[in-house]
């Protein structure tokens, strides 16, 4: 259980940091005065002040906040106000939380396939491992062999192997195999699965190969932020059921993932800090998504929304978030012990 709230505090400690962080050195780039920047919300745990910004750490760790000055309509006018900046100074301050979590999410990524899981090395044809009771392990491949050529072709790296295998399922290929000083032919059918051919092998995997490992941070983040907006537009359209999970519902999902390793921690780290710059950019009051909607609107008009209105908007959303996030943790609790 300790552990569990450690994993959870550090996490969601982490993402929140990060997110705020990115409003406030950007804010302080633009010559923006920031008030306050905290972590968590409610009772102030510790403090100090330098600079003129007052940090701090608040006893619930399930949020925070940057404090910049003119976010109170009376304080518009005064000097490093943020209402004073140029709007695309404005709009960096805003876009620079959620993209610094898209930016945490491809460094855990990185690390991930860094010091965890290493990058498949695609440049060689050789099986770095094979899956138990597959259909590789049945016909007699082994960890080490090198695929010479598939039915007479040559194969030159392993996306040329994956190639053969995938455009023949359940159709008998066979593998010219270099195992040590040997060659053998090895006859096997892939098995099908979403119309691909698969006989259950890997490439061979090197650890600490930096640039690789932060090309495929990229792709990986590039492809679960397209891959959550889809899931969105689904739930939205009703083509998929609908499914949240609040603190409770992730924290329990921490306790499950924390049992198999720091790797897979960094892995649903990754996974939550994308959704929630997702989640930060939808147009929704009081999230980053809807201000930015605002400073759109200011642009096409050329003049700013009435700061009360703006304001008075937000208030209502955030309430409505609250009260979200309430309900979302009731369900959690239910699903989870009843």
């Amino acid at each position: 259980m300790l552990k569990t709230i450690i994993a959870s505090v550090i996490i969601f400690g982490l993402l929140i940091f990060v997110h705020e962080f990115g409003h406030f050195i950007v804010a302080r780039l633009v010559r923006v005065r920031v008030l306050e920047f905290a972590i968590g919300f409610g009772k102030e745990l510790f403090g100090w002040c330098k600079d003129g910004t007052q940090y701090s750490l608040r006893l619930f760790p399930l949020g925070g906040f940057c404090r910049m000055l003119g976010d109170d309509p009376e304080e518009m006018h005064k000097e490093g106000s943020f209402q004073g900046k140029p709007l695309i100074s404005r709009f960096a301050v805003i876009f620079a939380g959620p993209f610094m979590n898209f930016f945490l999410a491809m460094i855990l990524f990185s690390l991930i396939y860094f010091f965890f899981l290493g990058v498949p090395q695609n440049q060689v044809a050789k099986i770095g491992e094979v899956l138990p009771e597959s259909r590789a392990s049945e016909a007699g491949l082994k960890p080490g062999d090198v695929v010479l050529s598939v039915d007479g072709s040559p194969a030159k790296n392993w996306d040329d192997v994956v190639h053969f295998i995938n455009t023949n399922p359940e159709k008998q290929i066979t593998l010219h195999i270099q195992r040590n000083s040997s060659e053998l032919f090895i006859p096997v059918i892939p098995g099908e699965e979403e119309g691909k051919g698969l006989i259950g092998i890997a490439p061979v995997y090197k650890k600490y190969i930096f640039f690789s490992s932060i090309k495929l941070g990229i792709i990986y983040t590039w492809f679960f932020i397209k891959l959550i907006f889809v899931s969105l537009y689904q739930m939205i359209t009703g083509a998929i059921p609908a499914d949240f999970a609040g603190p409770v519902g992730i924290i329990a999902v921490v306790a499950e993932v924390s049992e198999t390793g720091l790797g897979n921690l960094f892995y649903l780290a990754s996974i939550i800090s994308i959704n929630l710059g997702i989640i930060n950019l939808l147009p929704i009051p009081a999230l980053d998504g809807s201000r930015i909607i605002f400073l759109a609107l200011e642009g096409i008009r050329g003049k700013p929304i009435d700061p009360q209105k703006e304001g008075f908007i937000h208030f209502i959303g955030f309430s409505l978030l609250i009260l979200l996030m309430i309900l979302i943790a009731f369900q959690d609790v239910t699903r989870l012990f009843f």
